[in-house]
């Protein structure tokens, strides 16, 4: 099911940036981050491998990554930026200006990666798993899944990632996984930690519709929530005491508490991925191109990204 997504949005672009709060990733968000230097940077990764850079998160610089392959996904820890994506692709960069390929030991498509309790970690197709200490030298773990792995994250000590069938595994330390029961056979693909709650939200991959969320205060034992909508939703992200998720035809949806959500205008009809949240805004981006930020999650404006390749997910670093 993720596959025939792929296909179809075969010229995507992934947009990440990197927080240094909590590696939740986005809010923690999806992509977590601890960083280590001052300067503040957005980090966009995509189509025919392409990364742009913004210090402002309005202008936007394109950089060379060496490679063609899409990036799904990028994240920052141990004060190196990590991009990865189809083939098995993974990049790093002290900076986010001169990146370098990494030999994964696969060909799997990954889709994102994470940063958390000194350990990288990516995931990806056929319950693919990888960690790394330094971001150069990566190792193959057991899932004991075949279900793609989508959502990433570290928070509230724990590692956990979501996929394919409604899959949801979880980690001490990112080493040894356990299967929890979610109680759907929807695709998971988004996945955050705030106002001590999991959040999980998907969808169907195939059609974009039967909007998926469930709420966890262990990780362990899952419920599903009411969305309100139909939509699919791929992107979560916690902050400001606000969920954010989005996903198809520009759906934003927002909660204080994980289970009772409102729908919110986004203005566009594009697919929205990837959001996350720091410098006090939230950050969404679409398989158009399109760039929307928010303060509150409620009313969203429009930046240009200088493409209008796909975004596919979004992360910012202090």
């Amino acid at each position: 099911m993720k596959n025939i997504l792929h296909v179809i949005i075969i010229s995507l672009f992934s947009l990440t940036v990197i927080s240094c709060s909590s590696s939740d990733t986005k809010t923690t968000t999806d992509n977590t981050s601890t960083s280590t230097t001052s300067s503040p940077l957005y980090i966009s990764v995509g189509d025919n491998g392409t990364i742009l850079t913004s210090s402002d998160g309005s202008t936007w610089t394109s950089r060379t990554s060496g490679t063609t392959n899409r990036n799904w996904g990028v994240t920052y820890g141990n004060s190196t930026f990590i991009a990865v994506g189809d083939n098995g692709t993974i990049l790093s960069s002290s900076d986010g200006t001169t990146w370098t390929s990494r030999t994964s030991g696969t060909t799997e498509l990954l889709y994102r990666v994470t940063y958390g309790n000194d350990t990288f970690v990516t995931v990806g197709g056929n319950g693919t798993i990888l960690t790394s200490s330094d971001g150069t030298t990566w190792t193959s773990r057991t899932s004991g899944t075949s279900n793609y792995l989508d959502g990433i994250i570290y928070s509230n000590s724990i590692f956990m990632t979501v996929g394919g069938n409604g899959t949801i595994l979880t980690s001490s330390d990112a080493t040894t996984w356990t299967s929890r029961t979610s109680g759907t056979t929807q695709d998971l693909a988004g996945l955050t930690y705030g106002n001590s709650t999991f959040v999980a939200v998907g969808g169907d991959d195939t059609n974009y519709d039967n909007g998926t969320i469930l709420t966890s205060s262990d990780g362990t034992t899952w419920t599903t929530k009411t969305s309100g909508a139909t939509y699919a939703y791929w992107g979560i992200s916690y902050g400001n005491s606000t969920f954010v998720t989005t996903g198809t035809s520009g759906s934003i949806l927002t909660s204080s508490d994980g289970s009772t959500w409102t729908s919110r205008t986004s203005g566009i009809t594009n697919h929205l991925w990837g959001v996350t949240y720091g410098n006090s805004t939230f950050m969404t981006v679409s398989y158009g191109g399109d760039i929307l930020t928010s303060s509150d999650g409620i009313s969203w404006t429009s930046g240009t990204s200088g493409t209008t390749n796909a975004l596919s997910d979004v992360t910012y670093k202090e």
